[in-house]
Order: structure tokens, then C-alpha cells, then sequence
């Protein structure tokens, strides 16, 4: 009796975090299935009639697909590109001989995690203006990578410290090179770490607001959350097609979650135990 009350008391802990969690993410897809007026007399219950109208009109009136689209296309290569990069780096600082250049790498790349993205907002404005980049994806890939690259390095050096030395021996005495090493021996390990890492870096990417709405000024090349920031004086009262437009702006985030959770606990997970 007492070991099954042990056991049920992390679920009873759980279930209230649980509701706190799903609840806005099931209000914001209800109330967008819902008429205006209902939204405001009946907030917490079920529509009468189940209405898909704005989400219509927030894929056609709005252009919402394009910004989808924007997003999803910059923060799928400013995440590629920095996991690529990252995982190079990481390599080197991990495998190289190279002591002292090694440590100095990894400790300014440990330093800049210190630095607040909104303290270089100003510098990067001047840069992307002088090399020509405003208004243009690469305004967002860019800097998107170049911050997305100090805690994937930290990540995957500290899982790559983990993976035994004689397998790269073993692959050097096949004939392997630093790059062969690298994708065809230390990659297939990473695999669980480089899926949590670009899931982090996806999100962050995916969700980002300041510098979308500073380094982009044209409607076509605009990001989701921009776009969506935007509908709220668009839309005015019309709460309906705002929450249809918030709930088409998660859909990527909860797929990547259904899909990859076991990836994401085995990269969180991994590195833990050297074996």
C-alpha cells in the first residue's frame, strides 16, 4: 500500500503541471473553432458549431502561408548551418591536439554565452546594413547561426568527451580521415544529441521576434511571429482568426515533439554514463 502511494504522488504532482500546460494550447485551438461572439460569451466550453472560417481567412486574407513558409525556411537553415558548424568545432576542441588553442576556443565560446542577444542588436543592424544583407533572409540566417553556435558546441563536446577514443583508432587504422571520423564514426554516435540541440536551436529560431521585426521591413519577407504580432491590430476584434493564426504558428513545434520525443530524452540523457 505504502510503495503504491510512493508511486502515485510524482503523478499527482504531475497532473495539475499537465493541465497548466495543455489547457492555453486547447483554449487557443477551441476559440479558434468558434464564432467572435461565442469566444466572448462562452470562453471555456466546447463551440456549438465547429467553424474552420478563420482559419480561411488567416491563410488567405492574411497571407499567413507565406510567413509560415519564411519562417520555416530560416530557421530550418540557420539551424542546419549551426549544427554543421557547431559540430566541426566541437570536434576540433574535443579531438584535435591543439591544447591551448582548444581551451581558448571553448572559453570564448563558454564567454559569449554570457552575452545578452539584445546588447549586439545595435552593431548588428550596422553590420547587416553595410554588408547589404537588410531585408533579405540571410539579415536572420546569419546571426541566427552565429548564436545558435555556442550551446550546441558546449552540448556536443561534452557528449563527444564521452565517446571512446579507440573507436576513432579503429577508424583511423581503416584508413579514415579527420572528416571521415567525423560523419562516419562520431556523427551516427551524436545522432540523439544533435536532434536535441536543433530541436533547441529550431525553437529559439522558430519563436524569435526582435530581430525578424528589426532586419526585415517587407510584408513577403516577414516571420510568423512578426506576422502574428502584427494580426493582433489587424484582426482587432475579430479573436477568432488571431487564435486560428497562433494555433497554425505551433503546429510545427508540437510535430517535431510527437515525432522526435524519444530522441530528445536520449539526447538529454546522453553523455551521462560513459560506457
Amino acid at each position: 500500500m505504502k510503495k503504491a502511494l510512493a508511486k502515485s504522488i510524482p503523478h499527482l504532482v504531475l497532473i495539475p503541471y499537465v493541465l497548466i500546460v495543455v489547457y492555453p494550447i486547447y483554449f487557443i485551438v477551441i476559440s479558434s473553432l468558434k464564432k467572435n461572439n461565442e469566444i466572448i460569451t462562452n470562453p471555456w466550453g466546447l463551440p456549438s458549431e465547429f467553424s474552420f472560417s478563420h482559419y480561411e481567412s488567416a491563410l488567405t486574407n492574411s497571407h499567413l502561408g507565406t510567413y509560415f513558409i519564411n519562417s520555416l525556411y530560416t530557421a530550418t537553415i540557420a539551424t542546419f548551418g549551426s549544427l554543421l558548424l557547431a559540430m566541426g568545432i566541437a570536434f576540433a576542441v574535443t579531438r584535435m591536439r591543439f591544447p591551448s588553442l582548444s581551451k581558448l576556443v571553448y572559453g570564448l565560446l563558454l564567454l559569449s554565452l554570457l552575452i545578452p542577444p539584445a546588447s549586439l542588436l545595435i552593431p548588428l543592424y550596422i553590420m547587416v546594413k553595410d554588408m547589404g544583407l537588410y531585408n533579405t533572409p540571410l539579415a536572420l540566417i546569419i546571426p541566427y547561426m552565429a548564436f545558435g553556435i555556442p550551446l550546441t558546441v558546449f552540448v556536443v563536446a561534452a557528449f563527444m568527451k564521452a565517446i571512446p577514443t579507440e573507436l576513432e583508432e579503429a577508424g583511423v587504422m581503416d584508413g579514415l580521415s579527420a572528416y571521415g571520423l567525423l560523419f562516419r564514426v562520431v556523427f551516427p554516435l551524436s545522432l540523439p544529441t544533435l536532434v536535441t540541440v536543433f530541436i533547441i536551436n529550431f525553437l529559439g529560431h522558430w519563436n524569435e521576434y526582435v530581430m525578424a521585426n528589426l532586419f526585415l521591413s517587407t510584408q513577403t519577407l516577414r516571420t510568423l511571429p512578426v506576422a502574428v504580432v502584427g494580426f493582433a491590430d489587424k484582426f482587432n476584434m475579430n479573436y477568432g482568426a488571431l487564435c486560428a493564426s497562433i494555433s497554425i504558428s505551433v503546429i510545427p513545434i508540437i510535430i517535431i515533439f510527437i515525432f522526435l520525443q524519444k530522441q530528445i530524452i536520449e539526447g538529454v540523457t546522453a553523455g551521462s554514463v560513459k560506457g
